[in-house]
């Protein structure tokens, strides 16, 4: 799709769906830069909320000719009415929506936006949109789609990124794709025209999220490094960092390890894991290597100590500092 965009050859009819937003948001971007010169914006680009207007309003709109222009775009968002759970009080007389959809006027770019994890099947109006129109399936990237989109990114800019720099940025960032093209760019500028961005400059210049400090965190106590992650945790304490906060991440994290090893005992591959524990695939790897250095009573054991610290907390029978610090020096075995 992106090419033929990039080529100028245009559907009439687009669908895009799924939870990768940043996807959608620069593929419509892409889409209307090709269609539309910036003076044509106020007579032939319209934008609707499903949500709000009919989509009869939008069909119309498309029906119209085009005003100083050879087309006209109309998009058409938060299209819930696709999927089985649609909660908005707005009619859409989807017969009017089949109709169009075997009939689009040519001189229109009508673009469907349902930014949902999935579509319900059943639905005429779903078959339809997926056999008449141009479908982007905006779903979170697997391992190699996300290395594939990151070496495309920096191509853009002339630079390169090597594999320790890619599985580095993933690691801070997660798969949070508007926060990983923000960085790049800031990386690419940095090493210049023709440059590499490896994991050392990575580490230099993007910035932390408390997440990511949180994994480093456990990362450090799980390897018993109790100098780093000591450290780790009173940089967090300097940062004004919420200790009760700092407990329910650890949780999540200690959560995470214990799932993904319980379901590697059960033979599940780590891109299943990551499906159906709805987290980046590089982040199962990296929870895989740590859940090794434990057994699931160690884990479950762990779960039970940040429930009781959280419960005497929260009853005021230890200060919270000092009650996630001893949790740590626990853990760490000083």
């Amino acid at each position: 799709m992106q090419k033929n965009i990039k080529k100028g050859i245009l559907s009439p009819l687009y669908l895009f769906y799924g939870t990768e937003t940043f996807l959608i948001e620069e593929t419509i971007h892409k889409l209307i830069n090709k269609v539309l010169t910036e003076d044509q914006y106020d007579f032939n680009l319209s934008t609707y909320e499903a949500k709000e207007t009919p989509i009869s309003v939008a069909i119309e709109e498309a029906q119209t000719i085009p005003f100083m222009g050879s087309h006209r775009v109309v998009i058409v968002k938060e299209a819930q009415f696709l999927t089985g759970k649609d909660q908005s009080k707005v009619e859409h007389d989807l017969k009017e929506l089949e109709a169009y959809v075997l009939n689009p006027i040519s001189e229109t770019v009508f673009v469907i936006v349902a930014p949902y994890e999935k579509l319900d099947e059943r639905k005429k109006i779903v078959k339809l949109l997926k056999s008449h129109s141009e479908v982007l399936d905006a779903a979170p990237f697997s391992d190699h789609e996300m290395e594939k989109w990151l070496d495309e990114r920096v191509k853009k800019y002339g630079v390169q990124i090597t594999k320790d720099g890619r599985e580095q940025l993933v690691q801070l960032l997660g798969n949070n794709l508007v926060m990983i093209a923000g960085e790049i760019e800031k990386l690419a500028l940095y090493v210049g025209d023709g440059g590499v961005i490896d994991d050392v400059i990575v580490e230099k210049l993007v910035s932390k999220t408390m997440e990511q400090d949180v994994f480093s965190l456990v990362d450090h106590v799980i390897h018993r490094r109790k100098q780093q992650a000591l450290q780790v945790f009173y940089d967090l304490i300097k940062q004004k960092e919420e200790p009760i906060k700092l407990l329910a991440l650890l949780a999540r994290q200690f959560r995470i390890l214990y799932q993904v090893k319980e379901l590697t005992n059960r033979g599940y591959s780590q891109q299943n894991i990551a499906g159906a524990l709805k987290l980046h695939p590089y982040v199962v790897k990296l929870a895989t290597q740590q859940a090794k250095q434990f057994d699931e009573k160690k884990l479950l054991s762990f779960l039970d100590e940040i429930a009781e610290t959280d419960y005497k907390i929260k009853t005021g029978k230890i200060d919270k500092q000092l009650g996630l610090e001893l949790f740590i020096i626990r853990v760490l075995g000083v």
